[in-house]
């Protein structure tokens, strides 16, 4: 099978580590040569850029610097591990890309999605995701449920209404591209939810 870029988005508080893990065990156990990363970061230096994206004390950072700084990691992302490993036929799982910031930084930033995905087409080329699983769960549940697990990071700790908008736009890209993105109930349980994306991801396998 040639390679497979498999992303997994929602709302902080989503359950996405969960399901990548449930979802590596799967793949791996069926023969698949298996890639994970995560945005920002994944590399040495789109690590060191995430540590300035999410710094609580950053407050003062513009929108269009925050969507750049996006871009930059995700662009190193990009050429240093994910067009490799899919050169290599491997699957790659990879917790949040382009989405995440036509979301956060379209949506909720009010940047617009067109925006975003104008300045990422410069970061990615045509390294797009094959199938990108939605976690959909409300801004109120995915914040309240990260905050019972430690301490909340800059982005975490917007105001309730940046969190809503984010739900909401994250709905917005379901229906935007029904094709790609298959959204899924974040509040049902963990085996069901892990069940949804076996069958979104072996119909896509299936088919290619």
């Amino acid at each position: 099978m040639a390679g497979l870029f498999i992303t997994m988005e929602g709302s902080d508080g989503a359950g996405k580590t969960t399901q990548i893990e449930k979802l590596k065990d799967y793949l791996s156990n069926k023969g698949y040569d298996i890639i994970l990363c995560r945005e920002p970061g994944g590399t040495i230096i789109s690590e060191e850029i995430r540590k300035v994206i999410l710094n609580k004390d950053f407050t003062e950072m513009g929108y269009m610097t925050e969507l750049l700084l996006y871009a930059s990691a995700r662009a190193q992302l990009v050429e240093q591990v994910i067009r490799p490993a899919l050169r290599e036929d491997k699957v790659v799982i990879c917790d949040r890309f382009v989405d995440s910031s036509a979301v956060y930084q379209g949506v909720a930033r009010g940047l617009g999605v067109d925006l975003v995905y104008e300045v990422n087409r410069y970061a990615i080329g045509d390294t797009f995701p094959d199938i990108t699983i939605l976690l959909d769960i409300s801004g109120e549940m995915g914040i309240k449920r990260k905050k019972n697990q430690g301490e909340l990071d800059r982005m975490e700790l917007e105001e309730a209404a940046f969190h809503d908008k984010v739900s909401a736009g994250y709905r917005i890209l379901a229906e935007k591209f029904p094709d790609r993105i298959k959204k899924i109930d974040a509040t049902n349980k963990i085996d069901e939810i892990h069940d949804q994306i076996i069958a979104a991801i072996t119909e896509l396998i299936q088919g290619k």
